[in-house]
């Protein structure tokens, strides 16, 4: 259980640091304290659903979406695709696509 409290307080993070907030500003947003938001996103507290979906809320993130492929891939360092999954899913959708077009390009020389 503390794996995935440490997975939602890494999506957490990206997501604040990717909207160029910082945890006082969150904890503002959300109406939860600074504190709570630093010990969340390093996974130290197990916070509740509707603490979770304030901070999803002020995120303007779903809780779908914060949730998606939590036991899907684990969490190992060697786990490259799940590593890149967690790494798009805090980048707008035109970032994702522009993300996509590199690696498509890149594919193609793969071989040459």
């Amino acid at each position: 259980m503390k794996d995935l409290a440490i997975i939602i307080g890494s999506r957490i993070r990206s997501y604040r640091t990717s909207k160029g907030l910082s945890q006082e500003k969150l904890a503002e947003l959300s109406g939860c304290h600074p504190t709570y938001i630093g010990q969340v996103e390093r996974g130290e507290k197990n916070a509740t659903i509707e603490s979770i979906a304030k901070i999803a809320s002020a995120l303007s993130v779903s809780l779908s979406v914060l949730f998606e492929n939590l036991g899907d891939s684990g969490t190992s360092a060697n786990n490259i695709p799940f590593q890149c999954y967690e790494f798009l899913l805090t980048k707008s959708k035109k970032e994702q696509q522009q993300l996509f077009k590199i690696l498509m390009e890149t594919d193609k020389y793969k071989s040459e």
